[in-house]
């Protein structure tokens, strides 16, 4: 009986040792697709700049010509005359 005890008591220790842990997701996940405004920005020849609001993070085009204009108001300034023009 005891060494049926004992057995049962290192199989369990054992069997609580080896089980796993699932992997924790990454605080971050990338959808993989970027941000369309970011991107129009970036083919005008802009540069990004990121700012902290109290809503959350922003983000500005400074354009070739120094102009700071939000990134999706420019990308729905530009894309809504391209729509208008056709």
């Amino acid at each position: 009986m005891k060494e049926w005890i004992a057995a049962m008591a290192c199989s369990l220790t054992l069997a609580g040792c080896a089980a796993q842990n699932p992997p924790q997701p990454d605080n971050q996940k990338s959808i993989g697709m970027p941000n369309p405004a970011s991107v129009h920005c970036l083919e005008k020849g802009g540069t990004l700049e990121r700012r902290q609001t109290a809503a959350g993070e922003s983000s500005d085009c400074r354009l070739p010509d120094g102009t700071l204009v939000d990134t999706w108001e420019l990308y729905r300034r530009d894309t809504d005359a391209q729509q208008t023009s056709q």
